[in-house]
């Protein structure tokens, strides 16, 4: 009965906003949790900030649950030079890069949330706030927040119930949030 009533009263809102002119995307039960499964098989000594990274997320989104080596939605890798970047393929999909040259100045449990933060449809903010996860390496190598801005979080969260459409394309490469070894900070 309670499941009905659900599946109703989400029905009735969809037609209310449809009725205002609010488009809602996919809308899903609020049960409805989608799993990222994520590989560190080629994360080497990554691999343990990988799950502290997940369980970040994890604790700050609802709608999604980041679980390990389940299966291969995003793939960790550790690389050494060319800077940490992410590669969505689409949202929750898609491959971070970890570089340990920017891992030596940079937190790298915020650098590793951060990337992440690109897989689940999270953008870049250079705008140097140490609070926002996504300003990456622009907040300075003092920086060492690894955890989402409560907007940050609901927009992760909204994204996974289908109530944000994502704006993703075929795929989408982040790079350069975090300045190389031979760029200054300012």
């Amino acid at each position: 009965m309670t499941s009905r009533l659900n599946r109703l009263a989400v029905a009735f809102l969809a037609t209310a906003l449809a009725t205002l002119g609010v488009t809602v995307a996919n809308p899903a039960p609020a049960s409805a949790a989608m799993t990222i499964c994520y590989n560190t098989s080629q994360a080497g000594s990554y691999a343990s900030v990988a799950n502290q990274a997940a369980s970040i997320w994890n604790n700050a989104t609802v709608n999604l649950t980041l679980s390990a080596n389940c299966g291969s939605n995003l793939r960790i890798y550790r690389i050494t030079g060319g800077g940490s970047y992410a590669v969505r393929t689409s949202l929750g999909n898609g491959r971070v890069y970890i570089d340990t040259q920017q891992a030596a100045q940079y937190s790298v449990l915020r650098i590793m949330t951060h990337e992440i933060g690109h897989i689940l449809g999270l953008p870049d903010n250079y705008n140097g706030n140490c609070a926002l996860l996504m300003s990456g390496g622009s907040a300075g190598t003092s920086c060492t927040n690894p955890y989402p801005s409560t907007a940050e979080a609901s927009r992760v969260s909204n994204l996974f119930a289908g109530t944000f459409s994502a704006t993703d394309r075929s795929a989408d490469i982040f790079r350069d949030s975090w300045p190389s070894a031979l760029t200054p900070v300012s």
